[in-house]
């Protein structure tokens, strides 16, 4: 990067770190909701819930929240194993798989991916799924959350089986649903980046971090921030640090 675009981005930083915070103040006097499902009784973004039990009984959405559960929880099972076990009988034709980094692809595409990786052979896992429910505003959504565990057994992108405990972050999933019951599409992502032994890292990418084999490119590696960013929260705090021995 040149000198002279760092001194652009460290001049534009500071003028919007010291914007920011001359106006915040004004700025969250007049935040407004325009949602007509929940009215707060004070200027706050924080403390107001909607009334699930409500919006789920007004859904024109033709599975029954406890229905759907259920039928996730079908998908989910050993027998099907979300499309791979039964030849993608529970996948919508339009299905899509789309995570933080992966997708969207088809099903075609899903089904081919999941099959090569073969994870089975080469760990013993316990997904760990719980927090299961329909999701309010988006009742053909089914949203859950797992912990996964696994001890590498077998053979793996070219790694011996070690033994090691492969311990993921929590990750969060969905589930969207057709009229039919179909899966029409599906995808996860990590809820806390520092939490177990994958760098942050889920899906298959977890595993293959976890037995030392990660794939040379920054999606399969452990966030880092880039250089830019780093520059801009550096010049940022500057910014604010300025501010306040103004105000003093």
């Amino acid at each position: 990067m040149k000198i002279s675009s760092i001194f652009a981005i460290a001049a534009l930083s500071a003028e919007i770190a010291l914007t920011f915070a001359k106006n915040n103040n004004h700025a969250v006097a007049n935040t407004r909701t325009s949602s007509s499902l929940q009215q707060p009784t004070k200027e706050t973004m924080f403390g107001t819930f909607v009334n699930e039990s409500e919006l789920l009984k007004t859904s024109s959405f033709p599975i029954a929240p406890k229905q759907l559960m259920e039928r996730a929880r079908e998908i989910l099972a050993p027998a099907v194993g979300l499309g791979t076990k039964d030849g993608g009988a529970c996948l919508a034709d339009d299905f899509e798989f789309c995570a933080a980094v992966v997708g969207p692809i088809g099903k075609k595409e899903y089904l081919g991916a999941l099959g090569s990786f073969k994870l089975e052979d080469a760990f013993d896992i316990s997904p760990n799924f719980f927090g299961m429910g329909v999701d309010p505003l988006q009742p053909n959504r089914v949203w859950f959350f797992n912990r996964v565990k696994g001890t590498h057994t077998g053979k793996f992108m070219g790694a011996e089986p070690t033994g090691k405990e492969i311990v993921y972050p929590p990750q969060i999933h969905h589930m969207d649903f057709n009229a039919d019951g179909k899966l029409k599409e599906y995808g996860f992502y990590t809820a806390d980046r520092r939490q177990g032994n994958t760098g942050g890292l889920g899906g298959a990418f977890g595993f293959m971090y976890g037995v030392g084999k990660p794939l040379p490119i920054p999606e399969c590696q452990p966030y880092k921030r880039s250089f830019r960013f780093r520059l801009l929260s550096f010049v940022g705090g500057l910014g604010q640090k300025l501010q306040k021995k103004k105000k003093d």
